[in-house]
């Protein structure tokens, strides 16, 4: 069968494929996506071998135990398009300001970033190249850099940590030569080393289902709350300021996304010209810089 010749989805199975979708993540589905969401399940169709999106949808409701299912859902699904340094005033304000104002108030030495909806692994590895990039100032400490998805096959790929291309267009020489080994010439792919991914753990988590880490000093959530309706959105950044240090704490957020009318748990702060968030309990420290 050629599964590009599938028909769209139905009004009408788009609605049960989207309301599917939200339940189980939060993500919401625009009626104006319903082509994008067609080519996306075709893919999963073809891995099935079925022959229509109505059959899918039997298909997965009909799990016994549909989690496995509703994962390779998600996994077609979501956008998982990222790649090193992205949004790179955000890392510039975490070397120059967010890591040496936790290192000059933090006495257990301890560091725990949150990289929440981490994709493919590009930003919590750059994180750690940028914490590497301060060894000196953080000699000692206990590091701990939480990189976690809905997705489970973008954290295999993570894993794997090997990149090329785009991916890695935007690391700067001098980072290339310090933290990655060319594996393929031909393919012109390299891979992270272990000075960064012994400080990376990944694990899947479903932000909408699963428990939060607790006591983060900086969360990175940038371009997720995209995809998310108002509710889930408020829902979200009410559960990170229960997750987040209300003393050292720093929220990075997308360049396009705004916590406007979302949460009054949080104020916001300009940095090096990078967009940042904190519990409103620490704004007097920068009203007062």
């Amino acid at each position: 069968m050629d599964f590009l010749n599938i028909p769209r989805l139905t009004d009408e199975e788009f609605d049960k494929f989207a309301k599917l979708i939200y339940d189980e993540s939060g993500i919401f589905m625009k009626p104006t996506k319903i082509t994008l969401l067609s080519n996306r399940l075709r893919k999963r169709l073809q891995s099935l071998k079925l022959s229509s999106f109505s059959e899918y949808y039997s298909y997965v409701m009909k799990q016994t135990d549909r989690t496995r299912e509703i994962e390779e859902l998600l996994d077609v699904v979501s956008t998982n398009e990222t790649y090193f340094f992205r949004n790179e005033r955000h890392f510039e304000a975490l070397v120059e300001r967010l890591l040496p104002d936790i290192a000059s108030r933090k006495k257990d030495k301890t560091l725990r970033i949150w990289s929440a909806g981490c994709s493919t692994g590009e930003e919590p590895y750059t994180i750690a190249i940028c914490l590497n990039e301060k060894r000196s100032l953080l000699a000692g400490w206990n590091i701990e850099i939480m990189a976690t998805d809905i997705a489970y096959t973008v954290l295999e790929f993570a894993k794997v940590g090997k990149y090329s291309g785009r991916r890695i267009e935007k690391v700067p020489p001098e980072y290339m030569k310090k933290y990655f080994t060319l594996v393929k010439p031909e393919e012109g792919l390299y891979e992270i080393g272990q000075e960064c991914r012994k400080l990376v753990k990944f694990s899947q988590l479903n932000l909408f289902k699963d428990p939060f880490p607790k006591d983060i000093d900086i969360i990175f959530c940038r371009n997720v709350m995209i995809y998310f309706d108002r509710d889930h959105q408020r829902k979200l950044v009410a559960d990170f300021y229960r997750a987040i240090s209300k003393t050292n704490g720093y929220l990075l957020i997308g360049h396009s996304e705004t916590l406007h009318s979302i949460s009054e748990s949080f104020a916001y702060v300009k940095i090096m010209e990078a967009p940042i968030y904190v519990p409103v309990e620490r704004i007097n420290e920068f009203n007062t810089r």
